[in-house]
């Protein structure tokens, strides 16, 4: 198969019409409809449906598109590398982050990096861990912190994973309202403000393994929103260390709580991306802000 063909059909299965490939690529519809004709003919087969809604893929089309996002993202490394090459540290590294990870661990590694390589940019998109491990596989970011709870993400091994620490999760109630050793008991009655339906799974899963189906009448994903909540009395909460080193309302109390576990945060890129220089550099500043902010169990301490 022609690689330029199969370029040119992962733009359109990622913007889903044929016009819209058309208008990213500066070409016409009825060209990019001709080569996806001759793609589908090397292919030996359908690659992609087209619907009064756009376009949508094959069982063989989707297997061909895990295979055009590895060509894509390895044709931007390269890029990326040569032109760090020519000019050591310049170009833009493309950066995921947790909202939380965006808050404490990006700004400080971020300036440094800029203070550091005047000539590097780093662009950041704010997303949680699925979406930003799917950005790295589809080469649209190159690096990504991600985390997962009481331990490393599921890793099926199409990315690297660079771990930074391990951070507390800690119980968050309206002050004066515990007692002085917090029981199951005194947990199962309380009101819970919690994330959207993914984001409480731990949590959830966490009050399961205590014994007690945990009363979720409050919803919200801003831990600054939150903590507002539970300081007016709305319920109780479980926050990460980092969303509490970014923002602490001073009307809450909080306390450790081994039943919630903990979060291993960590960076994921595609093998090969810590040898260009822009990128490589990016990861030793966020390495050095994790040390800070998780202690000792960053890495490289």
């Amino acid at each position: 198969m022609d690689p330029r063909r199969v370029l040119m059909f992962r733009v359109v299965a990622r913007t889903g019409s044929l016009s819209a490939a058309a208008r990213e690529l500066g070409t016409t519809q009825s060209a990019v409809s001709q080569q996806l004709r001759q793609l589908e003919r090397e292919a030996g087969g359908p690659l992609l449906l087209r619907t009064a809604r756009g376009t949508q893929l094959t069982e063989a089309g989707a297997s061909l598109l895990g295979h055009a996002d590895v060509m894509h993202g390895a044709l931007h490394l390269a890029g990326e590398e040569l032109g760090a090459l020519a000019q050591r540290h310049s170009g833009v590294v493309r950066l995921a982050s947790f909202p939380s990870g965006v808050a404490t661990l990006v700004p400080p590694a971020v300036r440094s990096l800029r203070a550091d390589h005047p000539g590097v940019g780093v662009s950041l998109v704010e997303t949680e861990p699925p979406e930003a491990w799917a950005s790295v596989l589809a080469g649209e970011t190159d690096v990504a912190l991600v985390f997962g709870y009481d331990g490393p993400p599921d890793d099926d091994g199409s990315l690297s994973w660079a771990p930074l620490g391990v951070e507390p999760i800690h119980l968050v109630i309206p002050p004066g309202t515990a007692p002085t050793e917090l029981d199951t008991p005194w947990l199962a009655e309380q009101d819970w403000v919690a994330g959207c339906a993914r984001c409480r799974q731990h949590l959830v899963a966490c009050c399961h393994g205590a014994g007690f189906e945990p009363r979720l009448l409050h919803e919200s994903d801003d831990y600054v929103a939150v903590q507002n909540l539970v300081a007016h009395g709305f319920g109780v909460t479980v926050l990460p260390q980092l969303a509490l080193s970014a923002f602490r309302h001073p009307d809450v109390e909080v306390r450790r709580s081994t039943l919630f576990g903990e979060r291993h945060v960590g960076m994921v890129h595609r093998r090969g991306a810590e040898a260009v220089p822009v990128i490589r550099a990016l990861m030793e500043r966020l390495q050095v802000c994790a040390r800070g902010l998780l202690g000792a169990s960053a890495a490289g301490s």
